[in-house]
């Protein structure tokens, strides 16, 4: 049977999305294998289930490109508040989105200037994990700041923290001149991190700026990455790039995020934004 879809993307990371209030489908890893295909079908860095919840306005279950199912998404999150406030007519300032990381409070933070649609949103994220069986990454120290690890036979300095899924930060030169096809994948796949992990490589452009360009698990590389840009922010206070509790900004490969590491949480705030609409083949 044909269901519609909605393309949407945050700064580039772009989903497929369903409203799955009243249908699911059969084998949502498999359907976001096939969409996910640039070159055969709609194309995406994965899936995205817009659910019903028993505790939150909406659910969001989020499946990556390769078929693995995801805790969490920062840009896919805000555009589920969007899906959620323009899609399904819930016009809250502030909305819940039930997640396997949470429930997530997204505040409007821009809307049209007919106020009939949610363009950006600032996401309370929560506070970082630094516990290394809860990232989880097998290191001794906790926290994971600046350690030595043996990537493809060069030693890194790498910070490892969890925002909803595990991250590993790494500041260097400009990241655009890495070659991340190459070293992505080691770091994905490297023993320290038994669930696999998203590694960003950052440099340091001033006072609270920030150039990322990331590697996810289960998509490579991506044009944003949300939770990696707040476990970036993170990253950056605690080795003394940046300061706690004022703007931080993230310059990706598909636009800027902005994120604010506080004293109990950590704040995103960025732009959701449609494709295009479209029907796709399920079951």
């Amino acid at each position: 049977m044909k269901k519609s879809f909605y393309k949407m993307h945050g700064i580039g990371n772009d989903y497929i999305y369903f409203d799955c209030f009243d249908w699911m489908p059969q084998d949502p890893a498999a359907l976001a294998v096939k969409l996910s295909d640039r070159h055969f079908s709609v194309g995406g860095d994965g899936v995205i289930l817009v659910c019903r919840s028993d505790i939150a306005d909406g659910k969001m279950r989020m499946f990556n490109a390769d078929g693995s199912e995801g805790k969490m998404c920062g840009n896919g999150i805000r555009c589920v508040g969007r899906f959620l406030y323009d899609i399904k007519g819930i016009k809250k300032d502030v909305l819940t989105v039930e997640t396997l990381s949470g429930v997530k409070t997204l505040k409007v933070d821009q809307k049209s200037a007919d106020g009939l649609c949610a363009e950006a949103f600032t996401v309370d994220m929560g506070a970082p994990v630094f516990k290394p069986e809860e990232i989880p990454a097998l290191f001794a120290a906790e926290p994971i700041l600046s350690h030595p690890l043996i990537v493809g036979e060069k030693t890194y300095r790498v910070t490892c923290l969890s925002m909803g899924n595990p991250h590993c930060v790494v500041f260097g030169e400009d990241p655009d001149g890495i070659e991340l096809e190459k070293i992505g994948p080691l770091f994905e796949r490297h023993p320290a991190f038994p669930e696999r992990v998203n590694t960003e490589f950052v440099q340091v452009l001033g006072k609270n700026e920030l150039k990322m360009r990331v590697w996810e698990r289960g998509s490579g590389e991506t044009l944003a990455c949300g939770t990696g840009a707040c476990a970036s922010a993170v990253a950056a206070v605690l080795n003394g790039f940046a300061e706690r509790n004022a703007p931080i900004y993230l310059r990706l490969k598909g636009g800027t995020l902005r994120i604010e590491v506080t004293d109990s949480t950590v704040l995103m705030t960025g732009p959701a934004e449609f494709a295009f609409t479209g029907e796709a083949e399920v079951s």
